[in-house]
């Protein structure tokens, strides 16, 4: 409790109306839940003239271009997703309450493990102001009050999200709160406050997340990164492979689940690498590569060591040769982030291994990196991709922000 005495007042009047409301929100039945849920769908729908016209602010005042531009930006098209993964949420399964396990013991002990909120859960994010509704309808479906603390960037944006969510009548008090984003001081005082905060999550930038996982003493669940990966194989479909690596890189480039390197087997290296070299150049895509690509390719730029390990968030690409699918693997692991990596290749043998050695949250057989999202797994939405082992690892969402607790029914047992 020693952070608690540190945080400023208005920071800390936020983080006990939390700690009240998630003492409400748990007691609220999934059918309460989802008919909010639903109804702060309506608001977002109701209010998008008005939150756009904070985005647009927010944009002028940044002054980004490309990739960060695009993270920041909403568009009527964005918002329409923001209230399609809030109604998605509300049909999904309610964790709370569910029994994960039960069992008898011999002196008539019924023993049951059941899903319960973790209680308030903290959220540091950069840019994406969509975080701010996906955070929130994730933690209220699943009980847990939502303490928001988003990008300066895009402060009227977040503000305008949060108000339109909190604001839906019915939502208890706290349920939602957004700090001031300011001060570099509300990020402090948000992972350090033990016993009003329950867990943290950093979702942004390598720099955001090491600082928080440093600096916290309030319990984080870490995403991560995303220097990923994809490895055509010497049996793999040419056509699919180039369809695969464009999608990946091209689609949204600015994004965690972004290929960011590209790994050739060196049997099709020749045939493969002026091909999709050309296709990403036409792409609009800077491509750099390892002395062998630049043989085949003379227009590509050569890649530093620095290169394998970057994550650039942009349209760029780099290419290593490389001898087999041990060493894709082999590179893979010394490499990546552990996010998402992908093999291409008709060889079953080579993708089981691919699949069972390459040490990722998310491994992909034929089929593109971009799919590693809550939404495409079927979650309405996600707090962030978890790239750490323990508690949750991919996209999480409504399971793993629940905690467990024993429940114990017996008839009078004593124990020797």
């Amino acid at each position: 409790m020693a952070g608690i005495a540190t945080i400023a007042s208005a920071t800390r009047e936020k983080l006990e109306r939390a700690r009240a409301a998630a003492a409400r929100l748990a007691q609220l039945s999934t059918e309460q839940k989802n008919h909010l849920l639903l109804q702060m769908a309506d608001a977002i729908e109701a209010q998008t003239a008005l939150i756009l016209a904070a985005n647009e602010e927010d944009i002028a005042r940044a002054h980004f271009s490309g990739a960060l531009r695009d993270r920041l930006l909403l568009t009527p098209e964005r918002m329409k997703e923001i209230a399609v993964a809030v109604r998605e949420v509300s049909a999904l399964p309610d964790p709370v309450g569910e029994v994960i396990e039960q069992w008898e013991r011999p002196n008539g002990l019924h023993i049951r493990k059941v899903r319960v909120p973790l209680g308030v859960v903290g959220i540091v994010y950069e840019s994406r102001p969509n975080v701010t509704a996906d955070a929130a309808a994730l933690a209220f479906k699943s009980g847990n009050a939502v303490v928001l603390r988003g990008g300066k960037e895009a402060v009227l944006s977040n503000r305008a999200l949060a108000e339109t969510l909190a604001s839906v009548a019915g939502v208890p008090s706290g349920a939602i709160e957004l700090l001031d984003s300011s001060t570099r001081d509300t990020v402090q005082e948000l992972i350090t406050a033990r016993g009003l905060v329950d867990v943290v999550i950093p979702r942004g930038g390598a720099a955001l997340i090491s600082h928080v996982i440093e600096n916290a003493t309030v319990p984080v669940i870490e995403t991560g990164a995303g220097n990923c990966h994809i490895f055509v194989d010497e049996s793999a479909d040419l056509d699919m492979a180039s369809r695969i690596v464009l999608n990946a890189k091209t689609q949204r480039p600015s994004v965690c689940n972004a290929a960011e390197k590209l790994l050739v087997h060196a049997s099709v290296a020749s045939v493969f690498i002026p091909r999709i070299v050309r296709e990403l150049t036409n792409a609009g895509v800077e491509v750099r590569g390892d002395d062998a690509t630049l043989r085949l390719a003379p227009e590509v730029k050569p890649a530093s060591e620095e290169d394998w390990s970057e994550e650039y968030l942009r349209l760029c690409m780099a290419i290593r040769i490389v001898a087999g699918v041990e060493h894709a693997i082999e590179h893979i692991n010394r490499y990546s982030t552990k996010h998402s990596e992908a093999i291409i290749t008709a060889n079953e043998d080579h993708a089981r291994s691919f699949l069972r050695l390459v040490d990722s949250a998310a491994v992909y057989w034929n089929a593109s990196t971009r799919f590693t999202d809550g939404a495409q797994f079927g979650f309405g939405a996600e707090m962030g991709v978890s790239t750490q082992k323990l508690h949750c690892r991919g996209p999480f969402a409504l399971r793993e922000l629940t905690s467990s607790k024993y429940q114990i029914i017996g008839n009078g047992q004593t124990r020797d």
